[in-house]
């Protein structure tokens, strides 16, 4: 992949926004930076960074991508409320893809697990 600054900007915004930011929120973070930066250019960056595997992308409730930043094994809470991702370790499942191998008998190369359900921030407004 050839150097591009809107590209290391891109995954700059990304890395520094542990809120697994959709396209639009990156897009306006970039044009802080780039005024003049196209939709496009952000989503086709996006994008091919998640194709080189430099950060992952979260396909939400609503078919919004969301992008995250940490590509290590772990799984995503999507709220079905206000459509936030949150990180789930890993540690909730430690067996999860032995135990799918096993009962299938196929050998997993990798897994995406996403839980779904109302975010802390939901219920706690759901309280009041």
């Amino acid at each position: 992949m050839n150097y591009s600054r809107q590209r290391e900007l891109i995954l700059k915004i990304v890395r520094a926004d542990m809120s697994h930011p959709t396209v639009d929120a990156v897009y306006q973070a970039l044009r802080r930076e780039i005024p003049n930066v196209s939709l496009a250019t952000v989503y086709r960056n996006l994008n091919l960074l998640a194709e080189n595997g430099d950060i992952r992308k979260i396909e939400s409730l609503d078919g919004t991508a969301h992008f995250d930043f940490n590509t290590g094994n772990h799984y995503h809470f999507i709220c079905i409320n206000c459509n936030k991702v949150y990180d789930i370790p890993c540690d909730v499942a430690p067996d999860a893809v032995k135990k799918a191998e096993e009962l299938s008998g196929c050998h997993i190369i990798s897994h995406d697990l996403t839980f779904q359900g109302i975010c802390h921030d939901c219920l706690k407004l759901k309280k009041n």
